[in-house]
């Protein structure tokens, strides 16, 4: 049975959603439609997606939305910021100016990225130049995932090897603030069973920001081969090498960020720097046993070196600035190893498709961590007069100062962690109306971290079960009306494993669960409505210091719903639309930090003729908090304008210009801490090229 659903706070969405189902099943056709595999549509199992089972997204119990190579081109995107501005549900959190960090669902995260449906946690800015589509999962989703995915999970999905086919594209753009970018991507049939493709990109950033700049290269070589029309083999390389300037933001005053400093950076090129060098191996095997049997196998290794240092303003008067900063170098070595066996067979009536399977991670990490000294006082901390440029060699009372970050350590710890997992999920379809999903995960969660400066190591084990159950009603084929539960949990060694206090050894993981309510309708053919009420609830363990006992404590709760239209609407007009309403409320009943009061988004494109398209969209976003139980620092809600047009000038050749911030609004879209606000990007003209081979 699954636990009672409550939506107190979003009064009468639930009607609207039987509404608009009792509406979808009336203007349904009472004949079975067959399914049509459509790119954006169906989760293949081929193509090593999310959900490891080909599911149709509209039998899919949870929100989840896809944006795909088409999509990001059509729309300019960059970045994984790009693509969350127009999803609902999630928000950007600014992850202090040096790597992806995404709010689900008002739970933040810096490590619920995946590729290809393996674990990518580390800390980085991760770039779309080798991406088929992109897959975000909202609500708890530790049955495919393991720990983590608290809130949500991003899947990038790999471009492969496509055998029996040659071609080629090449992508460049530049924009007025002088960045510019390349992308390149070949296909080349080595035999008649085997293909090798090679994604390769390289970026020059730049942006509106006082010394803002860096570069990004990277290049994907993969190679698929077939050894029989049963068994296919995925081989890919990536190597990844960064290096840009990182970007806190701006102080708060009077509990808004101080629009009147906008253009300065407090830090400089010199102290405010990140560099990374990755390197991912991948293989993905995949057997057909029989029409109804097929196994999958993933192995990944992959080295990840990061460092960045940084200065930021801890303290703020308006004339004068108290500035912080350190330095932090992380190095992981991670492989992981999974396999699962997808079955389908029937008992009476009754349809299953089982999924079973298995996944071992283990993940070496070390992480140093130097603390900033001012030479006039020996402090990490020091006063400075705001000027344009920032000057740091002069301290606001005069006295001469140098800046030093490899004295003072914080810490050097050495994590150890190994993760041993097994899960299985039954797709059961029960009638012609109705399917029912359920499953488990059993996660063995062992870490040991090592204080290297202190002598001493503390360590950890857990074994937690994760559930997952959905209910599924189908008056017709192309409407679903769900009701899910789904849970996931999050180790006391936290998202990164650089630390683990004695104090938290002792706890037990955080578990997250969420309740949701949902429909999916694709009322015509290549349009489709989503709508989704949920609750979500966090449950902190926490032990008694003065008797020892342990008691439960509730966290953060969310609350809300979202609305997603996205298809054709015509053969000329396009049409994404999205909206989310939270309501949050952390352990001490205050609000919590970073959860938009809403999000909406809008993005429309319209083909004028064979040769022409215009694109318009906008996202918005309601006022926000910046630290939690704190409503009186606020982020302002905002809304901006982007625009867009492409030409085609022949059959491979396109030329496109986009308008972001069209309207040049001075927005702050999230922030770090009281006095790090990020400041949106004004107005930017961006060209690109595309040229097909």
């Amino acid at each position: 049975m699954l636990p009672k659903f409550e939506l107190n706070a979003v009064s009468g969405l639930p009607r609207l959603i039987i509404v608009v189902c009792l509406m979808a099943s009336a203007a349904a056709h009472s004949e079975t439609i067959e399914e049509i595999v459509v790119k954006g549509k169906v989760l293949y199992a081929n193509q090593v997606t999310a959900l490891k089972t080909p599911i149709p997204i509209k039998d899919v119990p949870q929100s989840l939305s896809i944006t795909t190579e088409a999509d990001m081109l059509r729309q300019g995107f960059r970045a994984i910021g790009d693509i969350v501005n127009y999803t609902p549900g999630i928000n950007t959190s600014q992850g202090e100016g040096h790597r992806d960090a995404v709010v689900f669902r008002g739970v933040r995260s810096t490590a619920d990225f995946y590729i290809d449906g393996v674990r990518d946690d580390v800390e980085y800015f991760r770039s779309l130049y080798n991406l088929d589509q992109v897959e975000i999962l909202r609500g708890p989703n530790a049955l495919l995932f393991g720990r983590g995915g608290t809130g949500g999970v991003i899947n990038r999905v790999a471009k492969k090897g496509e055998i029996g086919q040659t071609f080629g594209a090449m992508n460049l753009s530049s924009d007025s603030f002088g960045a510019f970018d390349i992308a390149a991507d070949f296909n080349y049939p080595t035999s008649d069973r085997s293909a090798l493709r090679l994604n390769v990109h390289r970026d020059a950033l730049d942006n509106h920001r006082d010394h803002f700049g860096g570069t990004r290269y990277g290049i994907n070589p993969s190679l698929r081969i077939t050894f029989n029309p049963a068994t296919t083999l995925d081989l890919s390389y990536e190597f990844a090498d960064h290096a840009q300037v990182v970007d806190r933001g701006i102080p708060t005053l009077l509990g808004r960020p101080d629009a009147g400093v906008k253009d300065i950076t407090f830090g400089t090129s010199n102290t405010n720097q990140t560099t990374l060098e990755a390197q991912s191996y991948r293989a993905y095997l995949s057997h057909v046993f029989s029409p109804t049997s097929k196994g999958n196998f993933t192995l990944q290794t992959s080295d990840f070196d990061k460092f960045y240092k940084n200065l930021y303003p801890s303290d703020y008067t308006g004339e004068t600035v108290e500035v912080d900063g350190y330095a932090d170098t992380t190095e992981r070595q991670q492989v992981v190893a999974g396999g699962n066996l997808v079955n389908e067979f029937q008992t009476g009536s009754v349809e299953h498709t089982i999924l079973t399977g298995l996944e071992w991670i283990t993940t070496k990490n070390a992480n140093f961590r130097y603390d900033n000294l001012w030479s006039d006082s020996q402090q990490d901390k020091s006063l400075f007069t705001v000027a344009r440029p920032m000057d740091f060699s002069v301290t606001a009372n005069g006295r001469p100062t140098e800046l030093d970050f490899t004295t003072a350590p914080v810490h050097h710890t050495r994590s150890d962690i190994d993760v041993k997992s097994a899960y299985v999920q039954n797709q059961m379809r029960l009638s012609r109306t109705l399917r029912m999903m359920l499953g488990g995960r059993i996660d063995h969660f062992d870490i040991i971290v090592t204080d290297v400066h202190r002598g001493q190591a503390q360590s950890r084990k857990d074994q937690v079960f994760s559930p997952r159950a959905g209910l599924i009603y189908k008056p017709q084929d192309s409407v679903s009306i769900y009701l899910s539960y789904s849970e996931s949990f999050l180790p006391r060694s936290g998202e990164q494993f650089k630390s683990l206090s004695a104090s938290a050894a002792r706890l037990d993981p955080d578990v997250f669960e969420s309740r949701e309510l949902g429909l999916k309708w694709d009322f015509i053919d290549a349009l489709s409505l989503t709508l989704a009420a949920f609750k979500s609830e966090q449950v902190q363990a926490v032990r008694d210091s003065v008797s020892g006992e342990n008691s439960e404590v509730i966290g953060l709760q969310v609350q809300g719903f979202e609305v997603e239209i996205k298809g054709q609407f015509t053969d000329q007009l396009y049409i994404a639309a999205g909206y989310s309403r939270l309501d949050g409320e952390t352990s001490t009943g205050g609000e919590p930090r970073e959860v938009p009061d809403y999000t909406a988004s809008l993005w429309v494109n319209f083909q004028v003729n064979p040769l022409l398209s215009l694109g318009l969209g906008a996202t918005s976003q309601g006022k926000s908090y910046i630290a939690n139980d704190r409503p009186n620092l606020v982020l302002p809600s905002y809304t901006r304008l982007d625009l867009s047009a492409a030409f085609d000038f022949s059959p491979s050749l396109t030329l496109q210009l986009h308008l972001e911030n069209a309207l040049d609004e001075l927005y702050f879209p999230n922030a770090h801490s009281i006095h790090q606000a990020t400041v949106g990007r004004p107005l930017n003209a961006r060209v690109m090229m595309r040229k097909t081979l």
